[in-house]
């Protein structure tokens, strides 16, 4: 049976509600996106964040970008919504990361030092019924450790990871190819501060 909600099936459904409670608990867990595999955990707790930097072995300065499951959730992540990027939010759910002024409440290991926070809406089904499932924002990094090549599917990442995730929520292989695009806002002027999968031409007239 089809879930109306989510568009999953039962058995996934089941499966991303109990990664959800694993998240929850501090976890740390490996999904699929409409990009690479991400590895998620809970945005809000500090020592879940500590022990994603050590999985990757990522630097500190380095912030974690996120997914939420609406534009609503902006409010728990962001401190303000530039104008300038408002017409960038219209594209969501899509592969399109919008960086933020960051609340300053967020713990300093999610956004890297950098006061700002990267945030989308996922557009692959299993991404977004997790963050509904979880009921709060999580981490959306790629799946891999720092200088390896993100996976794609749950075989490479038991390859890089072997037994260190608490769980992989297998979704089959994603495309892979490049991470989400990047827009961010400097001198009040949207600019692309990564270039991905999202594509370029739908920009047009909107970035510098």
């Amino acid at each position: 049976m089809v879930q109306p909600e989510t568009g999953l099936d039962q058995a996934l459904q089941n499966e991303v509600e109990k990664v959800a409670t694993i998240i929850t608990a501090g976890g740390i867990v490996a999904f699929p996106t409409e990009t690479y595999y991400g590895l998620a955990v809970d945005p809000f707790n500090e020592e879940a964040l500590k022990g994603l930097y050590r999985l990757k072995n990522r630097q500190q300065s380095k912030p974690l970008l996120t997914l939420i499951a609406q534009c609503s959730d902006l409010d728990i992540l962001v401190n303000k919504v530039p104008t300038v990027l408002e017409p960038f939010m219209a594209f969501w759910p899509a592969p399109l990361t919008l960086i933020f002024p960051a609340l300053h409440s967020l713990p300093a290991q999610l956004t890297g030092g950098t006061a700002t926070i990267g945030v989308r809406i996922s557009s692959h089904p299993v991404a977004t019924a997790l963050v509904k499932a979880c009921g709060f924002p999580i981490t959306a990094t790629s799946a891999n450790i720092s200088g390896m090549t993100p996976c794609h599917q749950p075989c490479l990442i038991k390859n890089q990871f072997k037994d260190q995730l608490d769980y992989i929520l297998d979704g089959g292989a994603t495309p892979g190819g490049a991470g989400s695009t990047l827009i961010g806002v400097k001198k009040n002027k949207p600019v692309i501060l990564r270039r991905g999968v999202f594509p370029s031409d739908s920009l047009c007239g909107l970035v510098a």
